[in-house]
């Protein structure tokens, strides 16, 4: 009976949540620790780097030659002079450049003089040697050791300071954390005990809401307990959720709906002219038109089936992006002309102000989609004797390209929706404009897929603006492309 209620009691849900919390906290807190000692050990360190510098330095400038020989040049009657420079020899060595020792300390005696190849090493090297050493008594010692110049003649200096209070520091931490981690570790199971005993109560409770949730119940939420604890932030990550979910029943609806409505269209007009076709047409001339125009009926069905494959393939992420670095302003160049002719059909001026050689990691296909889209739709709702304009520009951090218009302009209660798939605005003025919806949701995947950042601003009647940013390419971290990239990248 005792081995049942045992065993019963170790499987308990209650039992292993407090053991897993229990092993869990236990290796976090050994490895802060060490994370800990580490980090001080690592800035005890470069104190006493810095303040090794700081005597170096000093020395320096008391250290002087006289007929070849060390003087030490200070004011003997300043105490403050003579506690530095009496501190500056506790730990110092002097020798010419052969290893013949001039002055040294009476610690570093004891430590033992370098020798004259070690010297001569050190001498022959432009930068400065750091070594540690290790006294009789086990004290660690820094040192630096480098060469001085004086009037063509050269030394070698070095110049040490014990390491026994920062040892002594880490030593201190080390033994008063890991004494004191084992009665962390158990107030942390009593802790964890309690914990788990409060949150296995309502989970029952929370289980048997959530089953009666079903698809058809998308509105159902499970109430908060007003806790505010962990389960509750579960329940409200659970509800956030379930608005997610019904976020994306509804979009789904809504994009069947609008492939409906854009797939009908075409299929209607194709049968009607058809049937038209076989009801009156009796020359070989009239079927031929009537087959011209379901054939140009279809090419559009076929491009609004192609462009949602595509966008559908890119949301998905099967759409595998091939980045180089990429010259964006000589690909806007590129795509600028080909507006050329478009825009002096509609008498608008095409206006641009780029920079060159602004170079970011991209796809050269999708740049050359959202500049053409963002030109086309900017042409597109702009009327005549308007402008348009592309502008490119470095910025230190970021590279930013911006598409102006005069056209219409949206409403402000339109602008958060035009990212949406088959989202058109309806004005008086963009009626009779022809159009998938498509473009933007295009332009809007691209920005995000280069980690970059879109904003658009209009005013109805005066124009709209869109501005896209994108990470500026360190030079030194990407391969270049021949391809792609110019001989030199900006600064």
């Amino acid at each position: 009976m005792r081995s049942t209620l045992r065993g019963d009691f170790t499987r308990g849900l209650r039992f292993r949540l407090t053991v897993t919390y229990l092993l869990m906290f236990s290796l976090m807190l050994t490895a802060i620790g060490f994370l800990f000692r580490s980090n001080l050990s690592t800035t005890l360190d470069t104190q006493a780097h810095e303040l090794l510098e700081e005597e170096w330095s000093a020395a320096l400038a008391y250290l002087t030659f006289e007929n070849q020989r060390p003087v030490w040049f200070y004011d003997h009657v300043d105490p403050d002079e003579a506690a530095i420079v009496t501190r500056l020899q506790r730990v110092y060595m002097l020798t010419d450049e052969n290893g013949n020792v001039l002055q040294n300390s009476v610690t570093y005696a004891n430590l033992g003089f370098d020798a004259p190849a070690l010297i001569k090493s050190i001498l022959a090297n432009p930068t400065a040697v750091y070594r540690t050493v290790i006294g009789p008594q086990g004290t660690r010692y820094l040192i630096k050791s480098s060469h001085i110049v004086d009037k063509k003649h050269i030394y070698y200096l070095a110049l040490g300071r014990p390491l026994d209070l920062s040892d002594q520091t880490l030593r201190r931490f080390t033994v008063n954390y890991f004494i004191a981690l084992p009665g962390l570790i158990l107030l942390t199971g009593l802790l964890g005990w309690l914990l788990a005993g409060r949150v296995i109560g309502p989970v029952n409770d929370v289980s048997q809401a959530a089953q009666r949730i079903t698809g058809s119940s998308l509105d159902m939420r499970i109430p908060l307990r007003g806790a505010g604890d962990e389960l509750d932030h579960l329940i409200d990550t659970f509800n956030s959720m379930m608005d997610r979910l019904k976020a994306s029943f509804e979009q789904v609806r809504q994009f069947s709906t609008d492939v409906s409505h854009e797939l009908r269209t075409p299929l209607t007009a194709i049968r009607g002219q058809l049937e038209v076709a076989l009801m009156t047409a009796s020359t070989p001339e009239q079927y031929r038109e009537a087959m011209e125009k379901a054939l140009e009926d279809v090419e559009g069905l076929s491009n609004i089936v192609r462009a949602l494959l595509l966008l559908s393939q890119a949301e998905s992420g099967q759409l595998v992006l091939q980045k180089t670095n990429l010259d964006l302003s000589a690909t806007a160049n590129d795509i600028l002309e080909q507006f050329e002719f478009a825009a002096e059909e509609k008498h608008i001026r095409m206006q641009s102000h780029i920079e060159p050689k602004c170079v970011i990691f991209a796809d050269r296909t999708q740049m050359d989609r959202l500049l053409n889209n963002l030109l086309s739709n900017a042409i597109k709702y702009t009327p005549e004797g308007g402008s348009v304009q592309l502008e490119i520009a470095c910025h230190e951090d970021d590279i930013r390209l911006t598409v102006s218009d005069t056209g219409v302009g949206i409403q402000a209660s339109q602008l958060p929706h035009i990212f949406d798939r088959f989202y058109r605005v309806r004005t008086p003025e963009t009626n009779g404009q022809q159009g998938l919806g498509l473009g933007l949701s295009f332009v809007d995947w691209i920005v995000k897929a280069h980690d970059g950042r879109i904003d658009i601003s209009s005013e109805p009647g005066k124009g709209t603006r869109f501005a896209v940013s994108f990470p500026k390419i360190d030079p030194a971290s990407e391969s270049p492309s021949p391809a792609n990239v110019p001989d030199a990248l900006p600064a």
